[in-house]
């Protein structure tokens, strides 16, 4: 939001003030630095938003020296960049993921011994079927893709379609600053979702083949449901979509919708059986000749008359086409909890920019130092030094291995000594990298930059590691609804394609494994005693040997695996009931049939 003005300066504070010390965000610096912002169809209030994406990727591809002189900045070619943003991207994204994510379905697992619930029959089948969809559209791959974008820019994009050739949907990622959704006045906050959601980039001209310079763009929009379309041609050639109209010249509806007595259009979703829903999306993907455009457009009034329309791959000419689904498919994952109304999040280099920057100073004033300490700046007095027979001129002086130089008896050799300088300047490196921990919250121990001989304890470590412990956790909050939310689409997509049953869809969330080590044998002490003590059941000990990493598929399993092995928990079953059955069931054996047929026994000797 804009504030104040200082002197002749105007003060912004929004979600990317923290990177106001640079010219950067500046709209005329910002489409000098990056040509692909200068684009008159890039929204001047994006820019802010745009640039920062840009400068951090940048950072993170050890090209803030290169920023930096474009800025002005004649050392900028010079700077040390050692990777040390990148580091801390990937620290953040690895704590973020944990060992593993797995999608779960409440009331989908049960005990075997236990009733299941009402409706564990359905949790169990959907909790399957997205496993299974997982598995082929490559789900944890993608979710890297997105979340390392998130970690670094502060927000990623997934993006849902159906694909009728194989029957599935198919998960995209895409790059934040394709991202534009379009808000009403005060509606934008991290709770709402906007009607229409556009995503636009530019493409170069190839004069080879004569394609000139063009933008395109794809929009998901929600509107009242129109009547049937269908891939027709105008009257320029061009692919665009047209009313079908009856014999009677009136427009025809869509099979299975409903015209009301109101004049809306209504269809009911296989996912609300017996609710009437009066909206659908509409899917446009077109592109634009920036020649043909003329006059003030950007991104968001794009001139529908100049657009070329694309064709899907099934031949569905892509202009308002109706998706058959009452949502947009697309999924804004923010990296931290956005400030109120706002609906972007925050990079984990934000905060520690500046400090990034000092520590790139640092590296670049510490190895011109190191090459002053190897090969040190010596002043010779009173030397014979070797002159050129041609010019008579002094030769240069090398310091070679071996080098011997004859001194007049008032001669000396003095050596400059630069090694105290070197020592605190790696001393300021170790300061600033500590700094830097601290304040992104990945702590020293969470980068590896503590000597584990330091720490006096394990509970020492955990209080080390406490405030990265509250970042994942406030990271992971923030994506938790998100990853609830695209699971929902899919099953619902999957649903819309005829090929998943109807029905309510179910909750489903992505569940993350440990972001911190786990003390595995502590973890198993503790299981056996409190199961061998009575305090723990061996469902619940099972489990946390599953949560500390334990090769444990299935705990029910597991569980089962166990019982058939406990025959000293079986002998005290018998001992305290006498029912031989209950052991039986308890060491999972098969019943016995105590009505079968008796063996018959031999008959005894009489007695002599």
């Amino acid at each position: 939001m804009p504030g104040g003005t200082v002197g002749l300066r105007e003060l912004v504070i929004d979600a990317w003030s923290w990177l106001s010390y640079k010219e950067t965000l500046a709209p005329e610096t910002a489409r000098r630095t990056f040509p692909e912002l200068a684009g008159q169809w890039v929204p001047e209030e994006d820019l802010r938003r745009l640039a920062a994406y840009k400068s951090l990727v940048a950072y993170d591809q050890n090209q803030a020296g290169q920023l930096a002189a474009a800025h002005g900045d004649e050392d900028g070619g010079e700077r040390r960049e050692l990777g040390d943003p990148s580091r801390l991207i990937e620290a953040a994204l690895g704590y973020l993921l944990g060992s593993e994510q797995k999608i779960v379905v409440p009331g989908a697992e049960h005990a075997e011994d236990e009733p299941p619930a009402e409706g564990a029959g359905s949790a169990a089948a959907v909790q399957e079927r997205l496993r299974a969809w997982a598995k082929k559209e490559q789900f944890p791959l993608r979710v890297q893709q997105a979340e390392r974008c998130a970690v670094r820019c502060g927000d990623g994009v997934y993006v849902l379609s159906w694909a009728p050739d194989k029957g599935r949907v198919l998960l995209r990622t895409y790059d934040p600053g394709w991202y534009f959704p379009e808000w009403e006045e005060g509606e934008q906050d991290i709770a709402e979702y906007p009607r229409r959601v556009h995503f636009a980039w530019g493409l170069p001209a190839d004069p080879a083949k004569g394609v000139k310079e063009r933008v395109r763009r794809i929009t998901y929009e929600l509107d009242w449901i129109a009547p049937a379309t269908r891939s027709g041609y105008d009257v320029a050639g061009g692919a665009v979509r047209e009313t079908v109209l009856g014999d009677d010249g009136t427009a025809v509806l869509t099979p299975g919708d409903v015209l009301t007595e109101t004049g809306r259009i209504t269809r009911i979703y296989p996912w609300s059986a017996g609710r009437p829903s009066p909206v659908t999306c509409y899917l446009t993907d077109a592109e634009w000749v920036l020649d043909d455009l003329r006059g003030s457009y950007d991104v968001y009034s794009l001139p529908a008359g100049k657009a070329r329309y694309r064709t899907r791959a099934d031949g569905e000419v892509l202009d308002r086409l109706d998706l058959q689904v009452d949502f947009q498919p697309v999924v804004h994952i923010p990296n931290s909890i956005p400030d109120v109304g706002e609906h972007w999040g925050r990079s984990v280099l934000a905060l520690v920019l500046q400090g990034l920057d000092e520590l790139a100073a640092t590296d670049t004033d510490s190895s011109a130092a190191s090459a002053t300490t190897g090969s040190p700046v010596i002043a010779l007095a009173g030397a014979r030094l070797p002159v050129d027979r041609a010019t008579g001129q002094a030769l240069p002086v090398r310091v070679r291995a071996g080098s011997v130089w004859e001194l007049s008896e008032s001669g000396r050799m003095d050596t400059l000594d630069t090694s105290p300088q070197l020592a605190e300047l790696r001393s300021r490196i170790d300061h600033l990298q500590d700094r830097i921990a601290a304040n992104s919250r990945l702590t020293a121990a969470g980068l590896g930059l503590l000597d584990p001989t330091e720490v006096p304890s394990g509970y020492a470590l955990q209080l080390a590691l406490s405030p990265l412990d509250s970042l994942v956790g406030a990271m992971r909050l923030a994506r938790s609804d998100r990853y609830a939310l695209l699971l929902r689409m899919v099953q619902r997509l999957h649903q819309a394609g005829r090929v998943w049953p109807e029905g309510e869809s179910l909750s489903a969330e992505l569940v993350w494994g440990p972001h911190a080590p786990t003390d595995r044998a502590a973890v198993l002490a503790d299981v056996v005693s409190g199961v061998t003590n009575g305090v723990l059941s061996l469902e619940t000990g099972v489990r946390m040997l599953q949560d500390a990493g334990y090769p444990i598929e299935d705990a029910a399993e597991e569980v089962a695996r166990i019982q058939k092995r406990a025959f000293d928990q079986a002998a005290r079953l018998a001992d305290a009931t006498g029912d031989n059955a209950a052991v039986r069931e308890y060491l999972r054996l098969p019943k016995t049939d105590l009505g079968g047929p008796r063996v018959p026994l031999p008959p005894k000797r009489p007695e002599a």
